[in-house]
């Protein structure tokens, strides 16, 4: 216990020291420092190790919030040993076919119809069983694994999108999430996209590309380009989780964004009255003064359904209507005369 009252003095005392500013040319500056702490004999005896533990809890302190101190913990360890697993699984796993996908429908919500589904990857691991996109999608994008593995979901979802043209609805819509990693990537570019859509004879709108709110505020040129393309060859864009960021405003009509997706963190306490229902609808209206269309996720309820559709609201997804499915689910769920028009007059 005396040893963390002066590890806590100690890492206080740099902290308020490094913050203070000082002189560099004529200018006042600014510093900040994460400090991460690991004990010896308790954490460790090697220096290696030692070193390792501080370096990871130096990145905790970071990822909540900087300019911090957090101590090292075994839980730490095991996280990042963790990581390193499902890193090294990733290398084989597109190859060893271990991804599938599944696709959640996108309901109208004015008529109820379906001729639209969000493509999400599935990870069934061999040993581990399913692995959530949450735990895997993070670490494919740091280790440059999310390049290929993104380029299979798109092809997966362009010939399901084919088949379902014919089989489903000629309009049908298949939407693809694509990490910013994907297009700052110089070495990755839409023309791969653009041709498997051509050689299946595909309009560019069978595909609607989901991107997120950070995407737009870090727009550089090769982001500005690829949406551009995206555009001229008729693909959709759509806005995920929409408000959970910084609110790309000026940039919605720039890069002609088709659909803004309200996220679940403002549907899931949706009433009257409250403020995620204000919210909801200055969303709805703003949208739509601009000419765009919204998707709300998440709905689990009629009444969050019906507080939607009272905003005006054009479709929704969530697990009131489906969950997402394997394609012969999801073409069996449709063929078996789903319809959820009868929902509005509950």
């Amino acid at each position: 216990m005396n040893d963390l009252h002066i590890a806590d003095r100690v890492a206080n005392d740099v902290l308020q020291k490094l913050s203070e500013p000082f002189q560099l040319d004529g200018d006042v500056v600014y510093i900040s420092a994460s400090i991460g702490i690991t004990f010896y004999p308790q954490d460790a005896t090697e220096i290696d190790t030692l070193v390792k533990n501080a370096d990871q809890a130096m990145y905790a302190a970071k990822s909540h919030g900087r300019n911090r101190y957090h101590y090292f913990t075994l839980s730490m360890q095991q996280a990042a040993q963790t990581r390193m697993r499902i890193a090294n699984d990733l290398r084989v796993a597109l190859a060893g076919k271990q991804f599938w996908v599944a696709y959640q429908p996108i309901v109208e919500l004015a008529t109820g119809n379906i001729y639209k589904a969000e493509a999400l990857i599935r990870w069934q691991h061999p040993t581990r069983g399913l692995i959530s996109p949450a735990e895997f999608i993070p670490i494919a994008e740091e280790t440059g694994l999310i390049i290929e593995v993104g380029d299979w979901v798109f092809r997966e979802a362009v010939k399901q999108v084919q088949a379902w043209r014919t089989s489903l609805h000629p309009e049908f819509q298949i939407s693809v999430n694509k990490s910013p990693v994907q297009f700052h990537n110089p070495n990755h570019n839409t023309e791969g996209w653009l041709e498997c859509l051509n050689q299946l004879g595909l309009p560019g709108k069978s595909i609607t590309v989901e991107i997120t709110e950070g995407l737009l505020l870090d727009a550089s040129s090769i982001v500005t380009e690829r949406l551009f393309e995206f555009r001229d060859a008729g693909i959709q864009v759509a806005l995920d989780d929409f408000g959970t960021g910084y609110s790309s405003l000026s940039y919605l009509k720039k890069f002609d964004i088709d659909y803004l997706k309200i996220d679940q963190s403002f549907t899931r306490n949706l009433a009257f009255g409250s403020e995620d229902m204000a919210l909801c609808e200055a969303i709805i209206e703003m949208a739509h003064k601009l000419g765009l269309a919204v998707i709300a996720e998440g709905v689990e309820t009629p009444e969050q359904r019906e507080l939607l559709i009272s905003a005006g609201c054009d479709y929704a997804q969530g697990y009131l209507f489906a969950k997402p499915m394997q394609p012969l689910e999801f073409e069996s769920f449709l063929e078996n005369g789903t319809d959820f028009s009868f929902l509005k007059d509950e």
